[in-house]
């Protein structure tokens, strides 16, 4: 991850993510509105995202969940459903569109928010409580705050930030977009202005992988390679233990966290110069797995190739490996022995990489 990573379509997909920052042209209506707004393919590379997601949530349970504030509060999700809409949002600290909307985002939890239960959902990638809170108090945020523990992305198919996720009294997911204005606005109109269902609806449980804890096996994990080689993330292939580097392939490069978290970016630099002379004594197999959210396959080879990347690199589409491991800052590397146990997770904020790695070969 250097400063030279600026490749033609990471550059264009940064560019458009800028262009969503600027606050709602419109405010949110004060009266339900019926019509739904003519289908267009979205201009925006976030909105595109977002519609990924929106493509296979659209229609289906939202779901059962509970969340815990970062005020000690519990909000049973599926206890909502049926009553008013839910509207649930993920943002970033770092993330420059999730800033340039909060002041529109907080104008909508004051004048819906008696009728729609509006949701601030941190999305729990290199933040923390101390951060999150700072941001609230930053931007005067009202509504409850959460930080996703991971399972909330997993269930609404967390893709950008920031996303919006509207689901109607029916208890059903009914809009997922990233940019704010008309039609986030129209999909809560929409949402005020359906009925209450005539009887209890609730939501559904995600599935999802049990959380690796150190001294566990890894099972039921894989991850497919650029050049397309399935690598199963549990025993070793030929003997050797595996280092697993969970990283973000923009974390050193991006203008939002250089210019509002520049301790991620630096930490991203310096375990990345750090893993360099470990990787080139060839005694631990060394595999990077990049996280999804803002990140596409052709995004991972573009740092591979300008960061000069020796080791095989692979995409978590859905962000699965991460919440696996339990991953939330990065970069995070996963030392797993010979037989598939995890021995430890060394975060971004140890400084005993080298010493972690050298006992983990000793376990050939």
């Amino acid at each position: 991850m250097v400063n030279l990573f600026a490749t033609r379509s990471h550059l264009t997909a940064l560019a458009l993510l800028c262009s969503a920052c600027h606050p709602p042209s419109d405010p949110p209506p004060k009266t339900a509105a019926t019509a739904a707004p003519a289908p267009a393919a979205p201009e925006d590379e976030g909105d595109r995202r977002a519609d990924i997601a929106g493509a296979h949530r659209i229609g289906t349970s939202g779901p059962a969940l509970e969340l815990k504030t970062i005020d000690g509060k519990t909000i049973d999700l599926a206890k909502l459903y049926g009553d008013e809409p839910v509207y649930l949002k993920f943002w970033a600290t770092w993330c420059i569109p999730c800033r340039a909307q909060m002041p529109g985002f907080e104008h909508i939890y004051e004048t819906l928010g008696d009728r729609i239960h509006v949701i601030s959902v941190n999305a729990g990638l290199d933040d923390d409580e101390a951060s999150v809170r700072a941001f609230r108090d930053q931007f005067g945020l009202r509504m409850p705050v959460v930080v996703d523990d991971g399972r909330l992305s997993a269930a609404l198919d967390l893709q950008v930030t920031p996303q919006h996720v509207v689901i109607g009294r029916d208890g059903k997911i009914a809009f997922v977009s990233h940019l704010d204005g008309a039609r986030l606005d129209q999909a809560l109109a929409r949402a005020l202005a359906a009925p209450r269902p005539d009887r209890p609806v609730g939501g559904q449980a995600p599935q999802i992988h049990p959380v690796v804890r150190p001294g566990e096996l890894v099972q039921g994990l894989e991850v497919k390679t650029l050049d397309g080689t399935v690598v199963s993330l549990g025993a070793s292939r030929d003997g050797r233990p595996r280092a697993v580097m969970l990283f973000n392939a923009f974390c050193e490069t991006y203008d939002g966290i250089k210019n509002n978290e520049p301790r991620i970016a630096e930490t991203c630099r310096r375990v990345r110069e750090a893993m360099a002379p470990l990787v080139a004594r060839h005694d631990v197999e060394w595999l990077g797995v990049a996280h999804n959210v803002w990140t596409t396959a052709e995004d991972v080879a573009e740092y591979k190739a300008t960061t000069h990347t020796s080791f095989p690199l692979a995409f978590d589409p859905g962000g699965a490996v991460f919440r696996a491991f339990g991953v939330h800052r990065m970069p995070t590397i996963a030392l797993i022995d010979p037989a598939g146990r995890l021995v430890r997770l060394v975060g971004p904020d140890d400084r005993d990489l080298a010493e972690a790695v050298h006992a983990l070969a000793a376990r050939r």
